[in-house]
């Protein structure tokens, strides 16, 4: 059996600040060229929280506090012949500015209003939103 075979698990990181959703450009990974939070790979005894924060540090420069799990999502990519679980997790803007940390991860970065976030979105993103479409209010 393949990797493909079997589903992997995906941290998504939901970081708003002054009501935008902080967001990257993918490229050289499936998805490439769709836009989706920082998030990546749950590593072998990791906490989703913890890798919350650390993907969103290695991504963006933006380190996080007070991560919280938010959703779930079953995310299929048919042509990439992957399936994985996307824990989402939300984390408060603690300081940092966002850059490009990780260019070989994504291509651009930036903070973007809910209702009007750059297309097209990753599949993880997109479930999520028809899960939820208010899941970045900000309380």
């Amino acid at each position: 059996m393949s990797e493909t075979e079997f589903p992997r698990v995906g941290v998504g990181v939901i970081c708003l600040r002054q009501n935008r959703l902080l967001m990257v450009k993918r490229v050289n990974a499936h998805g490439s060229g769709t836009w989706s939070t920082p998030g990546g790979h749950l590593d072998f005894g990791e906490s989703p929280e913890a890798c919350a924060l650390r993907e969103l540090t290695e991504e963006t420069g933006v380190l996080g506090t007070a991560p919280c799990f938010i959703a779930l999502t079953n995310d299929i990519f048919p042509t990439e012949g992957k399936h994985y679980i996307t824990i989402w997790v939300r984390v408060d803007h603690a300081s940092g500015k966002a850059s490009l940390a990780a260019p070989d991860e994504s291509s651009e970065v930036g903070w973007f209003e809910r209702d009007n976030l750059p297309q097209p979105l990753f599949i993880p993103l997109q479930n999520l939103l028809k899960q939820n479409p208010m899941i970045f209010a900000e309380d």
